[in-house]
């Protein structure tokens, strides 16, 4: 499937990036917030750790996981910051952590039943979006740690998953804030500048226009609406730029 093959390109950049950083880059701080660029790598390892315990049948959601471990009522962000401070260690260490990981979470994802969801943090998914929700991570993950270091990141086609998986969230997120669901539809210039990439129905009353990066990063929270030169239009077109996400929470 070929959202897995890139689930793995996009990964294998990252690795690349990494192999060649100092024990000094590692230790910089990253544009995660109070985050270094090993934590990043730390929390990176985590989620897929957590891919192949939900492939094994483990259910993220109840037990004695993170969440129950961390804290009542913490949220997602404030458990995933808790297991990185207490797993801290060397950046070799790490490294080969995160590599082992995310490995053993594709091959999970590539032998998962493709119809069956599996336990995620906030709502069950089908394989293939997860390795979707992978993928976004990683980019992003990606941004926080080049990004402070000065190192080139350039955007490639693999953003049409990223953009893909903002679209389909938009009628929960919109739901979710009191309303919906809305058709939103949604045209955006590729990173090559020539292919355009098109979400949702036409006809739909509202609309977001404008360069996929610049989508996406506002998708994964690393840009904000205003600053980002996308041109909305109709009722829900705002609203929908201001909630769009990466993941259905």
């Amino acid at each position: 499937m070929a959202i897995f093959e890139d689930l793995a390109a996009e990964e294998d950049r990252l690795d690349g990036i990494l192999a060649a950083l100092d024990d000094a880059q590692w230790a910089a701080p990253s544009a995660a917030a109070g985050w270094s660029v090993a934590d990043v790598v730390l929390h990176l390892a985590q989620s897929d750790e957590a891919v192949v315990a939900s492939a094994a049948g483990a259910d993220l959601r109840a037990g004695p996981d993170a969440r129950a471990t961390a804290g009542a009522g913490a949220s997602v962000d404030e458990i995933m910051n808790r297991l990185v401070h207490a797993e801290r260690a060397a950046p070799a260490e790490v490294f080969e952590r995160w590599r082992q990981a995310r490995a053993a979470a594709l091959a999970a994802l590539r032998g998962a039943d493709p119809k069956q969801p599996m336990a995620w943090v906030e709502t069950p998914m089908k394989p293939a979006t997860l390795a979707t929700t992978r993928l976004a991570e990683a980019w992003a993950h990606g941004l926080d740690i080049t990004a402070p270091l000065h190192i080139d990141f350039p955007d490639t086609a693999r953003l049409r998953n990223v953009a893909w998986l903002a679209h389909r969230t938009l009628p929960y997120a919109l739901s979710r804030n009191g309303g919906g669901p809305y058709d939103v539809f949604c045209e955006l210039t590729a990173p090559d500048g020539a292919a355009v990439w098109r979400f949702g129905p036409e006809t739909a009353d509202s609309a977001i226009t404008g360069p996929a990066g610049s989508f996406c990063r506002v998708a994964a929270q690393r840009l904000a609406p205003e600053d980002s030169g996308l041109a909305v239009r109709g009722p829900h077109g705002d609203a929908a730029l201001r909630i769009l996400r990466t993941y259905a929470a």
